[in-house]
């Protein structure tokens, strides 16, 4: 009789969920990547340090990884659902810290991507999404130069009609990271980072854009996980998309006589964000378009920069700039002839009046693929995601088919450099220019400097969930010796470049 209960029991346990999940309908999709890529990234054969040579690049040549995605959304109705997002890996095969050595047994490979619910404002046409979601700033020609990424916060959108909305965020990037080695009573004090955002999208005829503006506070401590006066003020909260500080402090490398920023009477810094793209279809086959971009992130401090002769020089942390990017292109029955190109406002040399480079927060930058974000750059890291401090000009033909199935995408890109030669005095060695390699934001470089990217990305359907993609690049370094020689530690800091190249394919299968 008590196993009769028992079994009475569970069915109307079990009964009950069924009928309580029967309302709700769950969807899944995700993605399985599996690639194998050969290549060197690093744009230094070898460095000097107060004479201590070092390889520059000490990652294999060959390397095989995996990941996959999945994502859950349970749909109550047209007005309310939930969405969980995860990430398993990536797993590089063979280490076992990512769990792909003998056994597979980590248990540190699997990551929230995303987690957020959505749902309608009742009896209105407003929709709100409450959690860490995918945000990406208004943007066209070359993806976000701002922020393009996955963020705790709540987004808010309303339709008014057809050719006006509006679309209202908060997001907090960054809290509660801080510990101050000198006072633990301080832990996780004023260091949060909170970003408003407001966005216009108006559609029209052949014509679409998005004026929007976003606004910043930044705690005086949200940049410092690990703060020690003595040592250094540039100790950095890491982040999956990047470096803050490398993206709205002033400079990357630069070298300063007692090592960290002075104090600030302000418990807040502000941020400021503006930009307006434009999407023209009015003369189909023909698109252009044009996105213009505005940034600013008040100085917390000033410091000494220490210069190549000894003497140093009082700094500003503050950083403010500009961006303009622009891409035409003209379909064709066979593919897609283009070109692109951008500007971008540069340090002008003093320092006193801090950065002219524009601040971003992690942008996504994806008019090349390999110094950009343009393509699978996963089996082995596109570095450059941002384009402050450069300008480029390229050419690009995409989409091109001659067998069914099979698609090609060629493209050649010239970056230079916007950044005053001046600065380089205030850099810690000659080899500065790179610091911003592994930390998302590409290489510093002057008016002397440049890089030529070569791009070729193919895409062949095996099946209608199955791609295989094969990607060949190469970029040929043309950063100036003479110039970077004049940076702090002389021959001391020396450096030998060398082009880059890659060569990838990853299998992609999405459902």
């Amino acid at each position: 009789m008590k196993r009769i209960c028992t079994l009475l029991l569970a069915a109307g346990l079990l009964f009950g969920a069924a009928t309580g999940a029967s309302a709700i309908d769950f969807k899944a999709k995700g993605q399985w990547l599996m690639g194998f890529g050969v290549g060197n990234a690093s744009p230094m054969d070898t460095y000097r340090d107060n004479g201590v040579k070092t390889k520059g690049n000490t990652d294999d040549d060959f390397q095989a990884a995996q990941r996959l995605r999945l994502q859950l959304d349970a749909v109550a109705s047209e007005s309310l659902s939930g969405t969980v997002y995860f990430e398993i890996g990536t797993t590089q095969w063979g280490k076992s810290s990512s769990g792909g050595a003998l056994g597979a047994d980590a248990n540190n490979a699997i990551k929230l991507k995303r987690a957020y619910i959505d749902w309608a404002v009742p009896q209105t046409d407003a929709k709100v999404r409450m959690g860490i979601q995918g945000v990406a700033l208004p943007n066209v020609a070359g993806g976000s130069a701002v922020m393009d990424t996955d963020v705790a916060g709540i987004t808010v959108n309303y339709k008014f009609n057809d050719n006006v909305g509006l679309t209202a965020l908060w997001a907090r990037p960054l809290n509660d990271n801080y510990v101050d080695n000198q006072k633990s009573t301080q832990n996780n004090y004023l260091d949060n980072m909170d970003l408003f955002s407001l966005m216009v999208p108006l559609t029209f005829d052949g014509v679409k854009l998005t004026p929007w503006a976003m606004y910043g506070m930044v705690g005086k401590n949200a940049l410092n996980r690990q703060w020690d006066p003595k040592t250094s003020a540039y100790d950095s909260v890491g982040t999956s998309d990047g470096n803050l500080p490398y993206s709205l402090r002033p400079y990357p490398g630069i070298g300063a006589t007692n090592g960290n920023i002075g104090k600030t009477s302000n418990d807040y810094g502000t941020a400021f964000w503006a930009g307006l793209p434009v999407a023209i279809t009015l003369w189909d086959p023909l698109n252009i378009e044009l996105d213009i971009n505005y940034g600013y992130m008040q100085g917390m401090g000033r410091f000494d920069a220490l210069k190549s002769d000894g003497s140093s020089k009082r700094a500003s942390t503050e950083r403010q700039g500009w961006l303009a990017k622009a891409l035409v292109e003209y379909k064709l029955d066979w593919g897609v002839p283009g070109i692109f190109g951008w500007y971008a406002s540069g340090d002008d040399g003093n320092p006193k009046n801090g950065s002219q480079r524009m601040p971003s927060v992690a942008a996504s930058g994806n008019f090349t693929s390999f110094i950009g974000d343009g393509n699978m750059g996963w089996i082995r890291q596109d570095y450059s995601l941002t384009y402050d401090g450069t300008w480029g000009i390229g050419a690009q033909i995409r989409d091109v088919s001659f067998i069914e199935d099979l698609s090609h995408t060629f493209r050649v890109a010239y970056w230079g450099g916007t950044n005053s030669t001046g600065m380089v005095k205030y850099m810690d060695n000659a080899h500065s220019w790179a610091d911003g390699w592994g930390n998302n934001t590409g290489p510093y470089l002057t008016t002397n400097d440049g890089m030529v990217e070569f791009n070729l990305v193919n895409s062949y359907k095996i099946y209608e969930n199955l791609e295989m993609n094969l990607e060949l690049d190469y970029v040929i370094n043309c950063m100036d010796n003479s110039t970077w020689k004049k940076a702090n530690g002389g021959n001391n800091g020396s450096f030998s470049k060398q082009d880059m190249w890659k060569a990838q394919v990853v299998f992609a299968y999405s459902f």
